[in-house]
């Protein structure tokens, strides 16, 4: 498999900021296209910046990633994934919302001994 296309920053920012009105609650959600670009953008760049294979960071319905060093999984369901919705990533990744609170509140499902994001986050921050 070829390795992904590196990340642009400004690219990231854009997508990110293109997003962040209705993050901050000031309007309504984003058209699907600029949703996929903020979610995919800033899991390339998670994976980039945890680089590995032994977490799998799912947001459907946009994107899934491995990162995260350790044992690489293969086949099968993985042992270590993280799950959350588009909106939750996005304020992981901008660092309105804390890891530690995602998870306590269920706004996340974390299985697995590896599965915990809280070093690379926020991915950046607006």
């Amino acid at each position: 498999m070829p390795a992904p296309r590196p990340v642009d920053p400004v690219e990231l920012r854009s997508a990110l900021v293109a997003v962040s009105a209705w993050l901050s609650g000031e309007a309504g959600e984003p058209g699907r296209p600029e949703l996929a670009a903020a979610v995919k953008l800033s899991l390339r760049t998670l994976a980039r910046d945890a680089p590995g294979k032994s977490v799998e960071v799912r947001v459907p319905p946009f994107a899934a990633v491995q990162c995260v060093e350790g044992p690489r999984h293969t086949r099968g369901t993985p042992p270590n994934v993280i799950e959350t919705d588009p909106r939750t990533w996005l304020e992981l990744a901008t660092g309105r919302l804390e890891w530690t609170v995602a998870v306590r509140e269920g706004r996340v499902t974390a299985s697995g001994t590896r599965a915990d994001l809280a070093p690379w986050l926020p991915i950046v921050r607006l």
